[in-house]
């Protein structure tokens, strides 16, 4: 898959066995930010010993919001060889990780799936997320049927023309459809167990100024097409960051209202579960300098 690669939806075919760099700049040597326990992830995921998150470095999206830029567009991190990569996820299990968590592996696939073998073989035991933008090769994702326990992708927009504007995919709204059905045909709804997931889908979508997202085309798919039951993680925690204020429809944080009407469509539609936010939480993540007396007028 790498030589040419083919692995997420842009196939760009360069050769990554021979070094050359994919369009979201990863080669053959996986590369890593960081690794960590993480209490910052749903708390399914987080439980009381965190989420054992591996952030790796390049991203098939080039979203001009990127609140990760610094990874996944300038590539911050360093390479690091699949025996390193399995020890990773052997000393996050060890210090007691629910999961091991890979955020942006899209670009990453087989070499995670040659370090899983390593670490299985070594006694990794924990569930594999799948953290990613949803802009996902279906082919790929079926090679990946059995090895993925929990997929969380975003569904970031529901109109190409936004995507190819804002993260340079002309196909997102095609592309993030038959990918999120392959995922929840693989692993169905979230399965959790004493407040642990275990296995399923959990779905994030992050509300855009001016309906950029198209929240309620979102929410419509994801009812009627996968399941109402579906776990759906609404995040209010857009800020206009790397280069979003050269666009001037996302240039500001949205609006409380704006929140709020994706909620009520997510009702609407029957979504039941998953995570939302409190108004109290979004005034302060909207306005974060905001005191509790202004608040209150």
């Amino acid at each position: 898959m790498l030589s040419p690669c083919t692995v997420c939806p842009r196939e760009c075919g360069v050769n990554r066995l021979n070094g050359e760099l994919g369009n979201c700049g990863a080669g053959l040597e996986p590369e890593v930010s960081s690794y960590h326990q993480h209490f910052g992830e749903e708390p399914p995921l987080v439980g009381r010993c965190g989420s054992g998150t591996i952030f790796l470095t390049h991203c098939n999206l080039h979203c001009v919001f990127c609140q990760n830029h610094q990874i996944s567009q300038l590539g911050i991190g360093r390479k690091t060889t699949l025996e390193d990569l399995a020890q990773m996820m052997l000393k996050l299990q060890g210090l007691g990780c629910h999961n091991i968590n890979f955020v942006t592996p899209t670009p990453w696939v087989p070499q995670i799936v040659a370090a899983l073998r390593i670490a299985q073989e070594g006694g990794l035991k924990v569930p594999i997320v799948y953290n990613c933008g949803g802009y996902e090769s279906v082919v790929t994702l079926k090679m990946l049927d059995g090895i993925v326990d929990i997929y969380m992708p975003d569904i970031k927009y529901a109109d190409n023309r936004h995507a190819d504007t804002y993260s340079g995919v002309p196909d997102y709204w095609d592309i993030v459809r038959p990918a999120l059905a392959e995922m929840h045909r693989q692993v169905g709804v979230l399965k959790v167990k004493h407040g642990i997931a275990e296995k399923g889908l959990l779905i994030r979508h992050l509300v855009l100024p001016n309906g950029i997202a198209g929240s309620r085309q979102c929410f419509e798919f994801i009812s009627r097409r996968l399941s109402s039951k579906t776990v759906v993680n609404v995040m209010a925690q857009y800020y206009p960051t790397f280069k979003a204020n050269e666009y001037t429809r996302i240039n500001r944080r949205i609006k409380t209202e704006e929140y709020r009407e994706a909620i009520e469509d997510m009702a609407r539609l029957g979504l039941d579960a998953g995570f939302r936010q409190t108004l109290d939480t979004i005034f302060r993540t909207i306005v974060p300098e905001w005191t509790d007396d202004l608040k209150n007028e």
